[in-house]
Order: structure tokens, then sequence, then C-alpha cells
């Protein structure tokens, strides 16, 4: 490749967020992201609506970055885009828009996993960033994903530990909803954990083989536990939410903690790099930072942007395979299951 810039525009649109970012090189230009509200009234993301709320949000999305940016998109190099995981009309819909205007404008298309690009978000150059050094390992989290990934290079992966069931993601969302917090639950529960006793109930921890992840028992007994403490008192979820907040989150942080200490033993390797919406969890961050001093981890924490879905992290994802001249055809399709290993494993 030669030595000018490199400008990749890049477009996420795997769940219900429509996001688009303008690269130069590794350096984020702009990054926007359309969050969208109505799923709030439905408990969760709704897939017919994600997707017609995507094919209203992504023109303007693009033109926003584009504009913040502050570039012509005829400076384009290529246009990055997820392929996958995700939503199977989510995904087309950002995937359609970016066929489109790689083909009128007459430049490359780079197609990207979404898990690849939560990892990848850390090599984003920012004065607040220090990338790991490879390899690593990666615990993505967020509301789809639990994942424990072995980091050799940026296109050498491995997973070695995954959940079972639910992701940690979900198992938040879905503690909240049974104490009747509205949606997304998750951070209302990190907000409420800060003010409770983290010991004030204790839940079990599941029994999984490996480095594996299961979520699902949890929720059941976080429901047998509240269904029976309500009995004695209607009352007791508004009188306790704080401790139960706190004791919740403590027991999730543990089951992932417990993981990692396993995965790190097994490895040899103590640097540690979280990605994903959850990765925004102050509990999880600070438990994080903490193995510093105790376990002498070297941590690696992205900036709370670059944590959930952003089109970012797709353009620096974008921005290496461009050096490598790794170009998708116009007749690739998304896939809704997309496993690290089968995106990036060298050749």
């Amino acid at each position: 490749m030669s030595n000018e810039n490199i400008y990749i525009l890049a477009i996420e649109s795997s769940c219900d967020d429509t996001s688009a970012a303008v690269l130069c090189n590794n350096n984020v230009l702009s990054n926007v992201v359309s969050t969208q509200k109505i799923h709030e009234e439905y408990g969760g993301v709704v897939p017919e609506l994600a997707s017609r709320a995507h094919q209203q949000n992504i023109v303007p999305v693009v033109h926003q970055a584009l504009a913040k940016a502050n570039i012509d998109k005829k400076l384009v190099s290529a246009i990055a885009f997820t392929r996958g995981p995700g939503l199977m009309g989510s995904l087309l819909v950002g995937t359609s828009f970016a066929k489109s205007l790689a083909l009128g404008l007459k430049i490359p298309l780079i197609e990207v996993n979404h898990m690849q690009a939560h990892i990848l978000a850390h090599f984003i150059a920012d004065e607040e960033n220090c990338a790991p050094k490879f390899p690593f390992l990666a615990m993505t989290i967020s509301g789809g994903h639990t994942q424990i990934v072995l980091v050799r290079d940026y296109f050498d992966m491995e997973i070695l530990g995954e959940t079972l069931d639910d992701a940690v993601g979900e198992a938040f969302d879905k503690s909240a909803k049974l104490m009747g917090l509205p949606y997304p639950g998750g951070p209302l529960i990190d907000k409420y954990a800060k003010l409770g006793n983290p010991k004030a109930f204790q839940f079990p921890r599941p029994k999984v083989a490996g480095l594996n992840f299961s979520f699902s028992g949890l929720k059941t007994s976080i429901l047998y536990f509240l269904q029976k403490e309500t009995k004695k008192d209607a009352e007791f979820v508004s009188k306790h939410l704080n401790d139960l907040c706190a004791s919740i989150q403590h027991c999730i942080i543990g089951i992932l903690m417990d993981k990692l200490e396993k995965a790190v033993v097994q490895t040899g390797i103590s640097q540690i790099a979280i990605g994903g919406g959850v990765s925004a969890n102050s509990g999880i961050r600070h438990t994080l930072k903490q193995k510093e001093t105790t376990d002498q981890w070297s941590t690696y924490i992205p900036k709370f942007e670059y944590c959930t879905d952003n089109a970012a992290m797709i353009g620096i994802v974008g921005y290496l395979k461009y050096k490598n001249a790794d170009f998708s055809t116009q007749d690739i399709g998304v896939k809704a299951r997309y496993a690290i290993e089968s995106a990036v494993k060298t050749k």
C-alpha cells in the first residue's frame, strides 16, 4: 500500500443502534450513533422494528458522520460494514447500503465480524488508549455474547470459552426486569449497585466445565428468590433495591472473574482486554483494575464510546484489512451467526 492516508467509512447495524464513523488510518474523525428508543416500551429489542428504524436512520447518520469528519465522500478509500453476527434484518440494511455506496463510488467493500471489532477497538489511536500486546486474552461481554478469546494477532483469534445459554448482558437486563426496572435494565443495576451492599444476598454461581459460562440458572434462582420474598412482603424489592442490585452484580462479576482467572492459569497470559457493551459496567471495570494489584494482570479497558455498538470499532478493522487488501465482493451475504474463528483465522 502507499503512504497516503486511508479513509474508511464504517457502518454498524447489527442490533438496534445505527452507527457510522469515518477513520483516517487508525484515528477516529467521527463516530455517530443513533439509538432506537422505540424498544423501551417492549422491554427488549423487536427485530422488525429495529430493521425499519435502521432504514430511517442510516442515510442521515452516514451524512452526519461525513460532515463531522469534514471530508467529501469522494475521498473515502473503502467502506467497512458489519456482516454479522446480529439480527438478520438489521444487518441487511447496513450491508445493502454499504454495497450500494461502494458500487456508486467505485471503491472497495470490507466485511467485518462484529465481535472481532469489539476486541480490535483497543487499537484505535487515542491519547487515553494503550493497546495490548500480542498475545492477550479478550473477554467480550455484551447483550448477545459472552466469550473469552485468545488473541494471537489481529487476524488470528481462538474462542477458549463462551456462554452455553444466555449472555451476561441478557442476565443483567432480565434480572432488572424481574425487579420491575425498565429496559435496558443493566445500566440501572450498575447505578443502584453503587448504593448497596454486594454481600446482602447470596446467589448461586453455576458450575460449568472449562472456560464456558451459563447464566440461565442464575436468572432462575433470582426469580424464585424474589417470588419467595415478595410473598412475605409485597414491597421487598423496593425496600431492598440497592442491596439486590449490588448482590446480583457482585455474583455476575464473580462468575466472569472466576473464568478469567482460570484462563490466565491455563494460557500463562496475564494481559486482559475487555470489550462489548457490558464492559461499560463500572463494577466490572473496577474489579478488573484491582486485578492489576492483586494478580499482577495488565488490563485494558476501552473508552465508554467504544464499548457499546459503534462504527468506529468497525472502522479500525476496516483499516487493518485495507492494508492487507482484504476486500469483499458485491455478492457477499450477511451472517446472523458468525464465529470469530471463521472470520479471522489466518489462511
